[in-house]
């Protein structure tokens, strides 16, 4: 790393190596320098994370574990645990936060800080030498990281200094250290939109570079522009401070105080379905959740859990009704809550240590329908109840519906 006492802005980029696998290796120790995979060999199972060593043979995320094994059969296969893999993410963020002005958590193995205009206090790269070697030594997790003028560069950079290092790219040498490389290493480019462009014969990034934004417009659409400004190193996304207060809920206040335990069930778990569902559409996970009873006279109790990051509709109503039997004190119920908190950015529409393939191609095709025609469109049978005049169920739904929403 060099100095960065002129630029303009100083974003620094920081990655858990190989995250799930490092966690994995500090729990067993014999695992370190084995081609180590983090997934079932069995079944529909994906991988979901693996070590360099198996990456040698091919072996990549998401792959089905069958084809893992095939490929890599001495490949050690470890079932996940993404409640000890949060527990050591948010012992990274707590130090981050302790440190950093403004930070980003991107993911669960993923940060973004900003540090423009701190040169004043401290020197950018000195700073951030210090930060990472104190990660790598209160966690024991190997770290990379990347520091230039945008969060797209950054990204790029720690990618270049994998595994377990740092790379600084000097204010105005964006666009000259992303030329060489395979268009493969812009972020965010998508497999079929990467796949198009080596057809119309865009390999490198410095093809990109070379080419008139207007083409590609005509190639991509509207996403042409910016695949054009990303490869010439041109992002002014922002750092998004961190929020550890962000949440989404709902609550439902009853007509009538009762104790029909079997309609609080359904209506906890349909409100858990939607919420999932606004999770995923907003591309967040949850790592918490609460559930609120209100008895008569305002008598309001909360239970909240923390759990293994997930947006999955059936882990949510477990979680749920199962708090909820936990709270609740045989009374008639006012009103009844539900709060996702502790939210991440992030794409696991599943828990990927349980689910598969086929599930979360359900998952997609369900978000589909509800995208297009209301949430109503379809739920599960367990998150539904049946409202006709002619039901013989008591209308007890709500007075007032709280809608959710992601603060």
């Amino acid at each position: 790393m060099t100095d960065t006492r002129h630029t303009s802005r100083c974003i620094v980029h920081f990655d858990l190596d190989s995250f799930f696998v490092s966690v994995e290796r500090l729990k067993n120790p014999a695992l370190v320098g084995k081609p180590v995979i983090i997934g079932s060999k069995e079944g529909r199972g994906v991988v979901s994370s693996c070590s360099y060593e198996a990456r040698q043979y091919g072996v990549h995320s998401a792959m089905p574990g069958v084809q893992a094994y095939r490929l890599c059969p001495q490949g050690i296969f470890v079932r996940g645990s993404m409640s000890d893999y949060g527990h050591y993410s948010r012992m990274v963020r707590d130090i981050i936060a302790a440190e950093a002005p403004v930070f980003e958590q991107a993911s669960i193995d993923e940060f973004y800080l900003d540090l423009s205009g701190m040169e004043r206090f401290f020197h950018p790269v000195e700073w951030t030498q210090r930060l990472r070697q104190r990660i790598i030594r209160e966690t024991g997790l190997p770290i990379s990281c990347g520091m230039a003028s945008s969060k797209t560069v950054a990204k790029v950079a720690t990618g270049q200094a994998k595994p377990n290092g740092e790379k600084f790219i000097p204010m105005g040498e964006e666009k000259s250290f992303l030329a060489p490389l395979p268009i493969d290493k812009l972020p965010f480019l998508g497999g079929k939109t990467g796949e198009q462009l080596r057809k119309m014969g865009y390999h490198y990034l410095r093809d990109i570079q070379q080419a008139a934004p207007e083409h590609l417009q005509q190639l991509l659409g509207k996403h042409g522009q910016s695949v054009w400004e990303r490869a010439n190193g041109i992002c002014h996304s922002q750092v998004a401070a961190y929020d550890e207060r962000k949440s989404i809920s709902k609550e439902h206040t009853f007509e009538e105080d009762h104790t029909d335990l079997r309609l609080i069930d359904t209506m906890l778990k349909g409100m858990a379905e939607k919420l999932a569902f606004k999770l995923r559409r907003a591309k967040l996970m949850t790592g918490c959740v609460a559930v609120k009873i209100r008895y008569p006279g305002f008598d309001t109790h909360t239970k909240q859990v923390t759990i293994p990051y997930t947006t999955d509709d059936f882990r949510l109503m477990t979680v749920a009704t199962e708090l909820f039997r936990q709270l609740y004190n045989g009374k008639p119920v006012r009103l009844i809550g539900l709060r996702f908190s502790n939210l991440m950015e992030g794409n696991l529409q599943t828990n990927l240590f349980e689910d598969n393939i086929k599930n979360s191609k359900l998952y997609a095709a369900l978000d589909r329908i509800k995208e297009k025609h209301g949430q109503a469109a379809v739920n599960r049978a367990s998150g539904w109840m049946r409202q006709t005049p002619e039901s013989s169920t008591p209308n007890f739904f709500q007075v007032s519906d709280e809608d959710s929403s992601i603060e």
